[in-house]
C-alpha cells in the first residue's frame, strides 16, 4: 500500500511556519515529509526560500516520529558536495533513522547565483554522479581526498557521523536519471506517475528500493476558490517540458507563466473539497509502481488541508 507524506514547500512558507507545519503533519498522522531546497522561490508571489539545513534542525526538535527528506538538494554548484555530506550527516544525527538525503541535478533558478556557467544537461548528470560518489566517500569516515573531473576534496574528514547513514534518494524523470537513481541511489523520486521511469529505475538496480512521487493539490471548502488560489501561487503547474531547469530568476518564471491560464494549472492540480480526485491522483502513482507519495498543499491554508487529510485522506490509505 502506498504511504502518504506531506510536502513542506520552502518557496511558500517562512522558516518558523515550516517547522510548525511539520509538527502538525506528524500530529495528524503523516509518517513522512519532504522539504524543498531552494535559494529563490519560483515566483515572487510565493515569497520565501529559507536555508533548508537550518529549518531541518528546527524540525528535528519539534517532531519525534516524522521521517524527513530533502526534495531535492542539488550538491553540485551552489553548495559543494563535501558540504552537503557534512550537512546530511548532521541532519541524520539530529533525526536518527528519520532523515534521507534527496539529491537532484538542480535548476538554474537556484544554482546560477555564484556566477558560474549553467552546464548543459549531460554535464549536470555527470556532476551529480560524481557528487554522490564524494558524499558517500566522506560518509565512510576518516581523512579523505578526491580529485575528479568536477570536484576536488583535499584531506577532509566528517567528525559527526550518525550511527546509521541516511539513504540517498535521487530525483529521476527520463531514462538516464532513472538509471542513475537505480545504480547510485537508495531510492528514486519523481513528480510524474511514470511506470516507465519505475521500470528503468528497477532494471538499473532499484528493484526493492522506495519510489517517491509528488502531487500538487489545493484544498479549500469552495472549489472555485481553490482553483483561483492554485493559479495565484503555483502557475508553474501549467508549464511543461524542460523550461524549469533553465530559467534563472523568479521574474523569468513569471514571464513564462503569464502565458498559462487557470484551466492549464487546474489540469495538473487537484482542487476543492471532494476527496475522490485526491484518491485518484494518489492511486495513479501507486499503479505506476510508487510506494510513497508526498502531497503539496498550495497556498496559505495549511490547517484546513491538515484537517481534511486527517478526516478524509489518511484513513483511506493508512489502515
Amino acid at each position: 500500500m502506498v504511504e502518504l507524506g506531506y510536502w513542506l514547500s520552502s518557496e511558500e512558507h517562512a522558516p518558523a511556519d515550516l517547522v510548525r507545519n511539520a509538527r502538525r503533519a506528524e500530529e495528524v498522522g503523516f509518517p513522512f515529509a519532504l522539504i524543498s531546497d531552494h535559494f529563490h522561490p519560483w515566483i515572487d508571489r510565493q515569497g520565501h526560500a529559507p536555508f533548508v539545513w537550518a529549518v531541518l534542525g528546527g524540525i528535528a526538535q519539534a517532531t519525534s516520529r516524522l521521517r524527513l527528506g530533502t526534495a531535492v538538494t542539488c550538491p553540485t554548484m551552489r553548495i559543494h558536495p563535501a558540504i552537503i555530506a557534512q550537512a546530511g550527516a548532521t541532519a541524520a544525527a539530529l533525526l536518527p533513522d528519520r532523515f534521507f538525503l534527496g539529491l537532484g541535478a538542480g535548476e538554474s533558478l537556484n544554482e546560477h547565483i555564484l556566477g558560474e556557467q549553467w552546464p548543459e544537461p549531460s554535464v549536470r548528470r555527470e556532476m551529480l554522479e560524481e557528487a554522490i560518489d564524494v558524499i558517500r566517500m566522506l560518509w565512510q569516515g576518516g581523512k579523505r581526498s578526491h580529485y575528479g573531473e568536477h570536484f576536488t576534496v583535499q584531506e577532509a574528514r566528517i567528525y559527526d557521523l550518525p550511527e546509521r547513514l541516511p539513504p540517498v534518494v535521487v530525483a529521476a524523470s527520463g531514462r538516464r536519471s532513472a538509471e542513475t537513481a537505480g545504480r547510485l541511489g537508495d531510492g528514486a523520486m519523481s513528480n510524474a506517475p511514470s511506470a516507465e521511469m519505475v521500470r528503468w529505475f528497477e532494471a538499473a538496480g532499484g528493484a526493492g528500493k522506495p519510489c517517491y512521487g509528488q502531487i500538487h493539490v489545493c484544498w479549500a471548502q469552495d472549489e472555485a476558490e481553490a482553483r483561483r488560489r492554485a493559479f495565484e501561487y503555483w502557475p508553474l503547474a501549467g508549464l511543461t517540458g524542460g523550461l524549469f531547469s533553465e530559467l534563472r530568476l523568479p521574474s523569468l518564471v513569471e514571464e513564462a507563466a503569464a502565458l498559462v491560464r487557470e484551466a492549464d494549472v487546474t489540469e495538473a492540480v487537484v482542487c476543492g473539497p471532494d476527496p475522490e480526485p485526491y484518491a485518484a491522483a494518489i492511486d495513479e502513482f501507486a499503479k505506476a509502481g510508487f510506494d510513497h507519495v508526498g502531497i503539496h498543499q498550495i497556498g496559505p491554508d495549511q490547517e484546513g488541508f491538515f484537517r481534511f487529510c486527517e478526516r478524509e485522506i489518511l484513513p483511506r490509505f493508512h489502515r
